[in-house]
């Protein structure tokens, strides 16, 4: 095979793929990198959330709903049940001295709750979710599906989106400030405490976005997020804990890392590749790429 042609229909349609799932994995990146730099809380459920928004997709398409319905409905239907988490459960050790690991282990053990509850109403088998649009397009000679296209387009807005309302507006200002000093703001006459289960709820929100725009690409099934949040947890470490641009770069690194190493060995290591990158840079910068929201 020609080395031009080896470029046209396989690496670069790889480096694609692994584009989408990218922006995917920033997705639930950005909630976990939101909820530490702001809250210091390692969410160890994070990923049962993103399972819960697919769940919540699949649910909603089988009673007849338009896939761009679920799109927003998703989000916003668990914007209250992060709230709820962060002010019935979270709230409730976030104060106390051990706090980091009382929130590590609650959170895990919400975890298990919220995954067996899945197993309990889907059953252990998988589902799929229709794709919104099928066929697929030729970009200069490069064919990708477009439902591919899609995720990136939409996963690009949300994340341009949270950037820009995170470093650009008062309402970023604010959670930037909470995040620097929570007594100091909380003293100028901010409601702290409201802003961090507002955080937690977007952070929650983007999880089930993700969820949803996956749905259609994988297989649904309770133990989802169990696999999927690995690789956010190493995109959050390498970018810094706590910083959205950090989470951006090295989402877009590590699944292209992934991506293409697919293509040389059995995809069983494409996982211990990705985890040794991450100890690897850890060992050369154990910041991260960035540092956290409210010092970055």
């Amino acid at each position: 095979m020609e080395i031009v042609d080896y470029i046209q229909f396989v690496l670069a349609p790889q480096m694609i793929n692994g584009l989408a799932l990218g922006i995917a994995v920033i997705l639930v990146a950005l909630g976990l990198t939101i909820i530490f730099g702001l809250l210091d809380v390692i969410n160890m459920s994070h990923g049962e959330f993103y399972a819960i928004g697919a769940f919540g997709a699949l649910s909603l398409a089988l009673v007849g709903v338009n896939f761009w319905i679920l799109l927003a409905a998703v989000p916003l239907l668990m914007a209250p049940l992060g709230f709820l988490v962060e002010r019935l459960l979270i709230r409730r050790v976030f104060d106390s001295k051990d706090r980091h690991v009382s929130t590590l282990l609650l959170t895990f053990g919400l975890s298990l709750i919220l995954e067996d509850t899945l197993r309990a109403l889907y059953g252990p088998n998988t589902h799929r979710v229709d794709a919104p649009v099928s066929g697929a397009s030729d970009l200069f000679g490069i064919i990708v599906p477009n439902y591919r296209l899609l995720l990136i387009a939409i996963g690009v807005i949300v994340i341009c989106v949270v950037a820009f309302v995170t470093y650009r507006t008062r309402l970023g200002a604010v959670v930037r400030a909470a995040s620097y000093d929570r007594f100091m703001t909380s003293s100028l006459g901010v409601p702290v405490s409201w802003i961090y289960a507002g955080t937690f709820a977007v952070g929650v929100s983007l999880a089930g976005l993700a969820g949803v725009l996956l749905a259609p690409l994988y297989s649904v099934f309770p133990t989802m997020g169990r696999d999927f949040i690995l690789l956010a947890f190493s995109v959050v470490i390498v970018g810094g804990m706590g910083s959205i641009w950090g989470a951006v770069i090295a989402g877009l690194l590590l699944t292209q890392v992934q991506a293409l190493a697919s293509l040389v060995i059995s995809p069983v290591w494409t996982d211990p590749i990705v985890f040794g990158t991450m100890v690897v840079f850890l060992m050369f910068r154990p910041q991260g790429l960035f540092g956290r929201i409210g010092h970055a």
